[in-house]
């Protein structure tokens, strides 16, 4: 049992000094009160017990091997550190047994029979009553070795510190309902054995396999050597024709349950690329290799070795709202504390894979700890420093096997600008887009290399959202810029709508949604210039039209906010502007059909004046056939954006009248 337990537990209730040999010592009222609360609220998963006593075993064994460096006679000729864990099932009791520095009677009057050193009065005096709160301020008050009470109703501690007699060994007995008892006891070999008589409510902990299986779970990394009785090695089968040689039974003996070897604090030197691949395989439960991974040591004002993974493949439910894992695993001085530490990394980048090991936080953390702890931000922030700086590396030396995270996880990494505001210019530099100048979907590109082709002058980025790449391919919106060779970005993500509310400029530069307010592309130099004939036609054209557009604007005044003649359209009769802060059609019907109410809100129909289907409606004189036509006209255009039809038969019945008519 090591001093760290002295963190673990403090003040004695009564003077000890002076005490006899089986005096029931008491504990204060409020101690005891103390105990029960943290028995019963924090920890709240039984498995932990275990995982506390075997890291004060491999303390004392640490301890042990740093003491005898001045004075090597401390091992008693036995050098071979370990911890032992034993069960016997018909006694209804476990044993962790270390033989590291062990404890003398004084220390563990102050180690082990006391709980604080100060302020437990005032520390109860804080608790409010609510669990989830009261558990939080235990956690932070660390009384690691008391979690024993949580399975045990009662503990016995025998001890021996390292260089005294066998006689001077002590005997601590509790069974936590308010004191404990100090006896003089003999032990042969030093450190120390805690017996735990386990509760009949926990009696699955009698088992082997279950307390192996802990073991692997939270202790597999201790450096030291975890023990336990193997099975029984089977009798030798007598050839046939002989008698069965007479032999002694056969005897369990120890075996080896960790690893004992933490992979991550080894020097990256001495570690191979095969050994990273392998640990993330057993570690992060992949079949695959990672495409990549980063392993660092901290040292200063802070002390923790981080080793992240980028997996190759996204798990089935990356995108699943209702359970978003988060793969950093927590460590505590190569003790394993507990999975899917959200705190650790944002969830933008949930698809990292890996451990923090920290010298700084206690054994007991919690996850209510977590939330207010300083460590924890800093270890967070340089964590997402360091994994946006390893896919930027990638992106620039490994294309392809960027190109291959792009397509697993890129929606994934679209989160950041809503989530992490002072990294969402350096997640950005990370994004790939479609663009208007490929041919087919998958010739990504980045915000640099756009801002690189842009025309001079231009200093917007311009960009369309849509459900689907031929949406955004085939949309009218583009047909200007297409005609006068502006590229466009085209997000065909669903959570490219929600990203770009959040993402409004990148490297100065603002964004624009090219369906979306009036445009202006009048600042953009080298494009091809009007001829004054042409440009006097078009004007003619508009002023002809002019009855016709108000006309529109009269049967539609329910269904849209304003009909105007358009400046983008070259080729496409019409479509639909939505205001500048509006959510995109697609994007409206999404949160329709996730039950979100929508404030309301009406487009803007833009006519082509030069296209022929406003001659034929201009020409049309019966009233009720122009409403036809007006209504198909924002149909069409609703439908090329994204949206979904209020009245679809309607829209066909009048399409079906359209032919009819044609016909005749």
């Amino acid at each position: 049992m090591s001093d760290k337990t002295q963190d673990n537990a403090d003040t004695a209730s009564v003077d000890p000094q002076g005490a006899k040999d089986g005096e029931k010592m008491v504990f204060q009222a409020e101690v005891n009160q103390l105990l029960q609360l943290m028995i019963h609220s924090l920890y709240s998963n039984q498995e932990i017990f275990l995982r506390e006593l075997i890291s004060n075993g491999s303390d004392a064994c640490d301890k042990l091997r740093f003491e005898a460096i001045a004075d090597a006679t401390l091992f008693e000729d036995d050098s071979d550190l370990r911890i032992v864990v034993s069960v016997d099932e018909d006694a209804g009791t476990i044993s962790v047994s270390d033989n590291g520095i062990g404890m003398n009677r004084d220390e563990v009057v102050a180690n082990i029979g006391t709980i604080a050193k100060s302020g437990t009065k005032q520390f109860l005096e804080s608790l409010t009553g609510d669990q989830k709160t009261d558990a939080k301020l235990i956690g932070q008050f660390g009384v690691g070795f008391y979690s024993a009470f949580v399975v045990a109703e009662s503990v016995v501690l025998t001890t021996r510190k390292a260089g005294e007699s066998a006689e001077n060994a002590v005997r601590w007995e509790s069974d936590a309902s308010g004191g404990y008892t100090l006896n003089t006891a003999e032990k042969a070999s030093r450190g120390t054995e805690i017996t735990l008589q386990i509760k009949a409510e926990c009696k699955e902990f009698l088992n082997a396999y279950r307390l192996r299986s802990v073991i692997k779970k939270y202790s597999d990394h201790i450096t030291f050597p975890i023990m336990m009785l193997g099975d029984v090695p089977p009798a030798p089968v007598p050839a046939e024709g002989e008698d069965a040689p007479v032999e002694e039974p056969k005897q369990a003996e120890l075996e080896q349950v960790n690893a004992a070897s933490a992979l991550w604090t080894r020097p990256k030197s001495e570690i191979s690329d095969e050994d990273y691949q392998a640990f993330y395989k057993q570690v992060c439960n992949d079949f695959e290799d990672p495409l990549t991974w980063a392993h660092n040591r901290v040292e200063g004002n802070q002390e923790y070795i981080s080793l992240l993974y980028l997996p190759k493949k996204a798990p089935f439910d990356l995108y699943d709202g209702n359970h978003q894992r988060n793969g950093i695993k927590l460590f505590v001085q190569r003790v394993f504390i507990m999975d899917e530490a959200e705190k650790l990394m944002p969830r933008y980048l949930r698809f990292v894979r890996g451990l923090v090991d920290s010298n700084d936080l206690p054994l007991n953390v919690s996850r209510e700890i977590l939330q207010d702890s300083k460590i924890i931000d800093s270890i967070r922030n340089a964590s997402v420093k360091r994994v946006l700086s390893m896919l930027e590396k990638m992106a620039d030396k490994q294309p392809d096997d960027y190109a291959s995270f792009w397509s697993e996880f890129g929606a994934c990494l679209k989160e950041a600008p809503g989530e992490d505001f002072a990294n969402k210019e350096q997640a950005a530099k990370l994004y790939r887009f479609d663009t208007s100048n490929s041919d087919k979907a998958g010739e990504l590109t980045s915000l640099d290399d756009y801002i690189a082709r842009m025309k001079v002058g231009q200093d917007k980025l311009y960009y369309i959202t849509a459900d689907g790449y031929q949406t955004a391919r085939n949309s009218p919106h583009l047909e200007i810029f297409k005609d006068k060779g502006i590229e466009v970005l085209l997000m065909h993500d669903r959570v490219d709508e929600w990203m770009m509310s959040y993402l409004h400029e990148y490297d100065g530069k603002s964004f624009v949604s090219i369906a979306k307010g009036d445009l202006d592309l009048s600042a953009i130099e080298g494009l091809e210039q009007e001829s004054a004939e042409d440009k006097a036609e078009k004007e003619k054209k508009a002023a002809d039209v002019a009855p016709t557009i108000e006309r529109i604007k009269t049967v539609l005044a329910q269904n849209t906010s304003d009909v105007r003649a358009s400046t983008r359209l070259t080729s496409s009769p019409a479509c639909v502007v939505m205001g500048e802060h509006d959510m995109a059609l697609h994007m409206q019907q999404l949160m329709k059909q996730a039950g979100h109410d929508l404030p309301a809100s009406k487009p803007v129909l833009e006519v082509n004046p030069t296209h022929p289907i406003l001659d034929l409606m201009d020409s049309e004189q019966d009233d009720d056939r122009f409403n036809d036509w007006a209504h198909l006209l924002l149909d069409q255009a609703l439908l090329a954006d994204g949206g979904q039809l209020e009245d679809s038969a309607g829209f066909v019945k009048r399409m079906n009248e359209m032919f009819l008519a044609l016909k005749a």
